[in-house]
């Protein structure tokens, strides 16, 4: 897989990369935040409820884009999370 995956499916872009579907691709977007959804959602329970649908949603997707997490395992992503919010707060 090349960088054009990735940057793909981490929202960095929108252009389809060559030899794969527009809508292929977008599904693979989407199961990789439902993943992220579902086990941060279920990790951080408290901050999901708290900051309410669209903000966590924003969030997501603001740590799947910068997010330097390297794991094939869902599992793995949630010290990578709290790093990231720990850099969004010190932003």
């Amino acid at each position: 897989m090349t960088s054009a995956f990735y940057d793909y499916v981490r929202g960095l872009s929108d252009e389809v990369p060559a030899g794969y579907s527009e809508n292929g691709m977008r599904l693979y977007r989407h199961l990789v935040y439902l993943g992220a959804d579902q086990m941060l959602g279920g990790y951080f329970p408290d901050v999901k409820q708290t900051l309410g649908d669209e903000s966590w949603r924003s969030l997501l997707c603001a740590f799947i884009q910068s997010s330097a997490w390297q794991s094939h395992f869902y599992g793995d992503m949630t010290d990578e999370f709290i790093e990231f919010l720990k850099q969004q707060a010190a932003d």
